[in-house]
């Protein structure tokens, strides 16, 4: 894997995605505003006359929806602001016990040994002991209250070598910001959201109302819409740049990539039971932030699902298209 110009293409990916995001809600509140004078030339030509704009009309239509949009992206972003190991304890996760097992203990001493590699603080580890499915997360606004939290299949089907993977791979989201980053665009996806939630109540109301919010609805269900393909898109680059990440500060394509075909091979075994495997992992605070997407969760298509393809993300790894992997692990 070429990781270092794999890294160059995320990057640049991520930039030109964020600077559409930027212009996404530029071209929302232009819609708005356009949809509401249309919506009240079209009142104006019913009523059989020749209605004025009433005084400040664009500044009206602007303010509301940068307000809304900004609004709503700070109201979220505060309240994602909770912290790593709060979240974590809340879908069930402890903190990691190296005295309860040797694959815990091995599990902290990764995470203590990459971080010295890489230069970073060491971020708390932590354990989603119920959950069968091969997967972790990185979370926390900061280093301050940075966790890394993997399950107990990882813990159970996965070699030291695999574990490093794993672990390089949520580091690097650490690293970069990317849990800060993702918490930012959540929060502006809500702030496109209410703008749309605007139009429905005021498309309730009836009458004269009903105009100006089906404006309103139809402009804010088509930036929602574009906000949440765009931030979809920043989370698929920003795995493909820690997948390449964990390459480069591992220098094994087998640690990340034994990781990703044993979950490809975990979900086709037979009897494998993808609800009980997956416990806590569908919480929708948590789901932008796992390594691999909960199979199953509901998509409107496949473009706006905040994970590449499993099979894509190993033929990056490996130059090539590769099988999955059976379960077994070498002893530690």
């Amino acid at each position: 894997m070429k990781f270092w110009r794999h890294q160059e293409q995320a990057r640049s990916a991520t930039a030109r995605l964020l600077w559409c995001f930027a212009l996404a809600v530029l071209v929302l509140v232009a819609a708005v505003h356009g949809g509401l004078v249309l919506a009240w030339l079209g009142l104006s030509w019913v009523l059989g006359g020749n209605l004025p704009f009433p005084a400040g009309f664009a500044a009206v239509n602007i303010g509301m929806t940068l307000f809304l949009v900004l609004g709503g992206w700070w109201v979220e972003t505060d309240q994602l602001r909770a912290g790593g190991l709060r979240l974590a304890r809340r879908i069930g996760a402890r903190e990691v016990r190296p005295d309860r097992s040797l694959a815990e203990q091995t599990f902290a001493n990764v995470v203590q040994e990459l971080c010295i590699a890489a230069h970073m603080a060491v971020p708390q580890a932590m354990v989603l002991p119920r959950t069968d499915a091969i997967n972790a997360f990185a979370a926390g606004w900061d280093e301050d209250d940075a966790i890394i939290a993997v399950t107990q299949g990882a813990l159970d089907h996965l070699s030291r070598e695999e574990l490093q993977g794993m672990v390089a791979h949520e580091l690097s989201h650490l690293h970069e910001g990317d849990t800060r980053l993702k918490m930012q665009l959540a929060g502006m996806v809500y702030g496109l959201e209410l703008v749309y939630q605007l139009g429905e109540s005021m498309c309730e109301r009836g009458g004269a109302m009903w105009w100006f919010g089906s404006a309103i609805k139809g402009a804010g269900f088509a930036g929602w819409l574009a906000g949440r393909w765009l931030k979809a898109a920043v989370s698929r680059q920003r795995e493909y740049l820690a997948d390449a990440r964990a390459v480069q500060w591992t220098r094994s394509k087998d640690g990340l990539g034994g990781v990703l075909r044993k979950v490809m091979g975990q979900r086709q075994a037979a009897g494998y039971d993808p609800r009980r495997g997956q416990y806590a992992l569908d919480h929708h605070a948590v789901q932008h932030m796992l390594l691999v997407d909960v199979q199953g969760s509901s998509r409107w298509a496949e473009r706006l699902a905040t994970h590449p393809a499993l099979a894509d993300r190993v033929r990056r790894i490996y130059g090539r298209a590769m099988p999955p992997m059976g379960l077994g692990r070498e002893p530690r």
